[in-house]
């Protein structure tokens, strides 16, 4: 293994292990809350720890990871020694629009006259709503045919 890989396991693994403890120390969330937020199972999460990985991990898992921690997934990029650019929309492309009620709730987010307890509550709904599992297609649809 090069010292920059080595490098940049023990760059990640030290991120993943302050988010961790972050978790635990503001939100009580233990290893198995953290990885159903997250949709990252805890074997995956405990190997990023250890930097016991032969790749690198995946995007979307670390992208996951981050958004049901409420983190930046530029921060782990970085620890990763990825372009955080490449990740994201391609230059020159428009970004798909956005649902206006998604927009409030941004915007409520960023606003400094709301409460951090209304901001924490609507960040929890959201990642509840991110992550909740879904039915299949045809499980919804049979409502629809009975009748």
């Amino acid at each position: 293994m090069t010292e920059t890989a080595n490098a940049r396991k023990i760059a990640f693994a030290t991120f993943v292990r302050r988010a961790l403890d972050e978790a635990r120390a503001t939100r009580a969330w233990s290893g198995t809350e953290v990885s159903r937020r997250t949709g990252v199972s805890r074997q995956t999460i405990n190997r990023w720890v250890r930097g016991d990985w032969a790749s690198d991990p995946e995007a979307e898992r670390v992208v996951a990871f981050c958004e049901g921690l409420g983190l930046n997934p530029a921060a782990a990029f970085a620890a990763l020694g990825w372009d955080r650019t490449a990740t994201g929309p391609r230059a020159g492309q428009p970004a798909p629009p956005m649902d206006p009620d998604v927009e409030a709730l941004l915007r409520r987010l960023v606003d400094p006259n709301v409460s951090d307890a209304e901001k924490f509550h609507i960040r929890e709904t959201i990642r509840y709503l991110a992550y909740r599992p879904t039915l299949p297609v045809d499980v919804r649809n049979r409502g629809n045919q009975a009748g």
